[in-house]
């Protein structure tokens, strides 16, 4: 039986015919990978989630959700499989973030029904797996962007969903936000969490991913672990400056500097 979650099977899409951002793309997202989704921007990364989420359409070529037609999934059926954690979100900061998060399961509610019982402990659960449970009470406006960002994880997890998917979640965060969000993401993903998250900085790749998708701007992606395939020449072909990869201990990644 496949293990494959997510594929896109030559996928053509642009904006319009005479500006293609993918053209055959194939890929395919396995059940249980933390895979990132790494480019300079512009390249088409935001494209690809919006694909996946069927916010977009291709020009040719299919998207499959579980072996089935992204196309034919019903909207609420789509939100109870995958959910989004946006690179921006208009957050009610009226609201407390168990209050906030409980919007997570709007997919599994009737047009007007209210959250029940099971909504409200699936709401908690959430919150304990983004590591933010003493948070609970807290207004949203009274969030550092670190606490907001993981709010926001906990929202989408609320959905209870296959694939989370996140568009570039570290910007704007500062470096020790970045690195507790990080974390939450590795403990989700070894606790069954499929992941599938955008970024332009190939140190989030080497020290989070289990597969890292190279989006090169042309149409083109190259698939396979991070520290096999972000090396020096393919940091100077995406960012188009002199670039270096290093080792910094055996048998794992490094990093990236930029040679000035």
């Amino acid at each position: 039986m496949s293990n494959t979650l997510l594929s896109f099977e030559d996928v053509t899409f642009g904006y319009s015919r005479k500006r293609l951002i993918f053209s055959g793309l194939n890929y395919a997202l396995e059940k249980g990978s933390l895979a990132v989704l790494l480019g300079p921007n512009g390249a088409g990364k935001t494209t690809l989630l919006y694909m996946a989420l069927g916010w977009l359409l291709p020009i040719a070529g299919k998207v499959s959700l579980g072996g089935k037609l992204l196309q034919t999934y019903r909207r609420g059926e789509l939100g109870r499989r995958i959910s989004l954690v946006p690179q921006a979100e208009h957050l009610p900061y009226t609201y407390s973030v168990l209050e906030y998060v409980q919007f997570g399961r709007a997919p599994h509610l009737a047009l007007v029904e209210m959250p029940g019982k099971k909504d409200h402990h699936v709401a908690r659960e959430a919150l304990a797996r983004a590591g933010i449970s003493a948070l609970a009470d807290a207004p949203m406006d009274k969030l550092s962007s670190g606490e907001r960002q993981l709010a926001v994880v906990a929202r989408a997890l609320a959905q209870e969903p296959e694939i989370l998917l996140l568009d570039e979640p570290t910007a704007h965060l500062d470096l020790g936000n970045q690195y507790r969000l990080l974390q939450t993401l590795k403990e989700l993903n070894r606790a069954g969490v499929t992941i599938l998250m955008t970024t332009h900085d190939p140190q989030i790749a080497l020290a989070i991913s289990t597969q890292t998708v190279l989006v090169e701007g042309n149409g083109k992606v190259r698939v396979g672990a991070a520290e096999q395939i972000i090396t020096s020449e393919t940091l100077t072909h995406l960012y188009h400056l002199p670039a270096g990869a290093i080792e910094i201990r055996p048998n794992r990644s490094g990093i990236w500097l930029r040679q000035l």
